[in-house]
């Protein structure tokens, strides 16, 4: 007799991108070449210090046991990311009680809604999102409140415009700028208001800062925690995966309100044995060693992005540059208006090859959109270009 899914599992929308993925499949098997635009996944080598690092701590005594908090390795890792955070933002840390490293953010995002959401708590979500901070709450069981992010308002959430009965309900809410899939930005000045809105509601407020160095524009991209008064219900989530190309690596950390992260902490011991001591090791050089990588890489991406948003607006696919991340968040073209995103992402994937993120798939209110990851080559950039090109010609 077959195992029903727990009904909060089954409150999940599908996962738009494995069906993405099964079409990528489908058209490869033809014989087609893939350019494939759809997934955050950095196709750039991690620094070489970095891969040096890892090595090396390959041949340390006991490098392959259980991790546990107390020891040297697992500790430089948490004062490195003290140290890091420090000459980032500016903001000082307690290495034991307000740094938590992860498995990922993504993990330490699904499991801070774990942590904290009963089945009638909200959780007020920006939408269009990066799809684990919705589907975290549902899977935690929570109730979900897409706030809209509306292109008129610079995807900057109105917090004025939630109810009284909304606020009152809401246990968490999760941001994130530099933001994916939007690319938009915020100043400092939004997260002052954030928290002064916060403060005192009982909300929890969580910062996915995943991008806070992929900025375009020459300004530094700011941390929630550089707020006032944000210590006292905000944490602030980050990730190796972009700045220092180790998405395989999964490691990230969450910094901030030191009982929220022992909540979260706490959730994870029943969950995980930590990281492999080994990348933790190696994450330790990436984080104190020299970073020029990361601010050649953010050029490299710039450059991509560039040549994507110049292409495209050249055949007719109006686009408009992103201020950061290293995504291309556009509308569809006006003469496939009447598809939807996932129609259209389709269509485009078996009559070009190029495969696109639709949307829907980033939830509600990202109907309408396609999301290019520009984790290809500058020539296979060139070449998607005209194959669109060609495309939009033939749909004339």
């Amino acid at each position: 007799m077959p195992r029903h899914e727990a009904n909060r599992m089954r409150r999940l929308p599908p996962y738009l991108f494995t069906i993405v993925d099964n079409w990528k499949q489908e058209v490869r098997e033809t014989g087609r070449e893939i350019i494939d635009f759809s997934m955050g996944n950095p196709d750039l080598e991690p620094p070489p210090n970095v891969l040096k690092a890892l090595r090396e701590a390959l041949r340390i005594k006991g490098i392959h046991r259980y991790s546990k908090r107390t020891e040297s390795i697992e500790r430089n890792l948490r004062v490195a990311i003290t140290k890091w955070y420090h000459g980032r933002f500016g903001i000082d840390l307690n290495p034991e009680t307000e740094v938590l490293p992860l498995i990922g953010s993504k993990e330490g995002i699904a499991h801070l809604s774990l942590a904290f959401l009963n089945n009638d708590d909200l959780a007020l979500i920006p939408s269009p999102a990066y799809p684990i901070h919705f589907n975290g709450v549902i899977m935690a069981g929570g109730i979900l409140y897409n706030i809209p992010l509306k292109e008129e308002n610079n995807y900057l959430p109105d917090l004025t415009q939630l109810s009284r009965e909304t606020t009152r309900l809401s246990k968490l809410m999760i941001l994130s700028y530099p933001h994916n899939p939007t690319a938009a930005t915020c100043d400092l000045e939004f997260f002052n208001r954030v928290c002064h809105w916060a403060k005192d509601k009982d909300i929890i407020v969580a910062h996915d800062n995943a991008y806070s160095d992929f900025v375009f524009s020459g300004k530094r991209s700011p941390s929630i925690l550089e707020a006032k008064g944000s210590k006292e219900f905000c944490v602030e989530f980050h990730t190796l995966s972009k700045s220092y190309s180790m998405p395989g690596w999964r490691i990230g950390f969450c910094v901030g309100n030191k009982e929220i992260l022992a909540s979260i902490d706490k959730t994870k011991s029943y969950v995980d044995f930590g990281l492999f001591r080994a990348i933790q090791s190696a994450a330790v050089e990436a984080l104190t060693g020299p970073q020029t990588y990361v601010k050649k890489i953010v050029k490299l991406y710039k450059e991509r992005v560039d040549l994507l948003v110049d292409g495209l607006n050249g055949i007719g696919w109006e686009t408009k540059r992103p201020k950061a991340t290293f995504y291309v968040w556009t509308r569809i073209p006006a003469r496939f208006s009447a598809l939807t995103s996932m129609e259209f992402t389709e269509l485009l994937l078996r009559e070009t090859g190029i495969a696109v993120a639709p949307g829907t798939g980033f939830g509600e209110y990202g109907e309408g959109y396609v999301r290019f990851a520009l984790v290809v080559p500058e020539i296979q950039i060139k070449k998607a270009v005209d194959q669109i090109r060609v495309f939009l010609q033939a749909k004339d």
